[in-house]
């Protein structure tokens, strides 16, 4: 029999939540941060004005006209780009979902800092853009480069301990082997219409697989280094503890943990006595969801959900469970979890070592019988 697992309070959409963007939850007005209402999920596709917003400063304001990309660094042939140059070159399209790496931190208990996400920022488009490979070989990078580096337009203090000096820009990078694994690009479309401002217009980067730190927004350069990479969004925010050498390493963190969550019945919702409802959701992670489980006691038993979506690496999918809702008792209490194809199923504990980031252990719901 599987453990049990207790579940608790949290702070919810409804409480949390100072105003809505369209159908998107407010979470912080400046800077911009929306959350997807994970509640009304319907479509594998999330329209683009619903999908999640994540902004660490203020939207940059850019002359799309005089917009260039740099692709410089360890090269032979330093490029620069206009938006219509990047356009002209061989485009790819590819459907990716991305999480914030803070998605569900409102369940963390006791309550930590940060942007306090419950559900929904996460969500999945269709991007179109130019593979870095391409953006690389054409730039003629060097065979003993090590490291791939992206600097945004966006800029701005930050306000986290240790402080680095001055205001800084927001600064990601991937190793050479993992940009050829993941079919990291160069994105200017989101759902076959240009790039919206929050999103990181006029172009951002895309790295399939990996939380949305990862791909960033505003790109104006993208750098090919020899050795390693240490920026602040590294090294200090977005890392975490690797204690697998026996000696703990700060690690930057990259590709998005296993993870399911439940869409309907909300936290806190209520269902019909005696009545035959359905539990949905989604599950996701850095390759192929395989199998989700779904308990409706508190983790006394689980049962298999039924897919809603084929088989696909990168993306989420949709599930689906029918329920018969307990004749007696007042309230009930959900859980799901999800394998992929690397066989790794989603943890019943929190991992500290993640600090405030990478909340995907089985967070327990409990919903109210009518």
């Amino acid at each position: 029999m599987a453990a049990t697992v207790a579940a608790f309070p949290v702070r919810v959409s409804h409480a949390l939540a100072q105003a809505m963007q369209g159908a998107r939850i407010v979470r912080q007005a400046s800077p911009e941060n929306l959350e997807s209402d994970f509640g009304a999920l319907s479509e594998f596709i999330t329209p683009t004005e619903q999908h999640y917003v994540r902004s660490h400063f203020a939207v940059p304001q850019v002359d799309i006209a005089a917009w260039t990309l740099q692709v410089r660094g360890a090269v032979g042939q330093p490029l620069t780009l206009t938006l219509e140059q990047l356009r002209a070159l061989p485009k790819v399209s590819k459907v990716v979902t991305l999480e914030c790496a803070g998605n569900g931190r409102v369940f963390l208990n006791p309550a930590v800092g940060g942007v306090q996400w419950e559900r929904g920022a996460v969500s999945t488009a269709e991007w179109t853009g130019v593979r870095l490979a391409d953006l690389l070989a054409k730039a003629g990078v060097a065979t003993d480069a090590t490291r791939v580096a992206f600097e945004g337009m966006d800029k701005g203090d930050v306000k986290n301990t240790p402080l680095p000096a001055g205001p800084i820009t927001f600064h990601r990078s991937v190793s050479i082997e993992d940009a050829k694994a993941r079919d990291v690009f160069v994105a200017y479309a989101i759902n076959g219409q240009p790039l919206p401002a929050a999103h990181g217009a006029p172009a951002r980067l895309i790295v399939p697989g990996c939380y949305g730190m990862a791909s960033v927004k505003w790109l104006s350069s993208i750098e090919a280094i020899k050795g390693e990479f240490g920026s602040y969004w590294e090294s200090t925010d977005y890392a975490y503890w690797d204690r697998s050498t026996g000696r703990p390493l700060r690690r930057p963190l990259m590709g998005m943990q296993v993870k399911s969550s439940i869409a309907k019945p909300s936290p806190n919702g209520q269902v019909a006595r005696g009545a035959t409802t359905e539990i949905v959701g989604a599950a996701w992670s850095d390759g192929t969801v395989t199998r989700v489980e779904v308990s409706t006691d508190g983790g006394a038993t689980w049962r298999d959900a039924e897919f809603i979506d084929p088989e696909s690496a990168v993306t989420w999918r949709r599930w689906r469970l029918k329920w018969q809702v307990p004749a007696t008792g007042s309230e009930a209490v959900l859980m799901t979890r999800a394998t992929d194809a690397k066989g790794r199923t989603q943890p019943m504990t929190r991992n500290n070592d993640y600090g405030t980031y990478v909340i995907h252990h089985v967070v327990p719901i409990t919903v109210k019988i009518t």
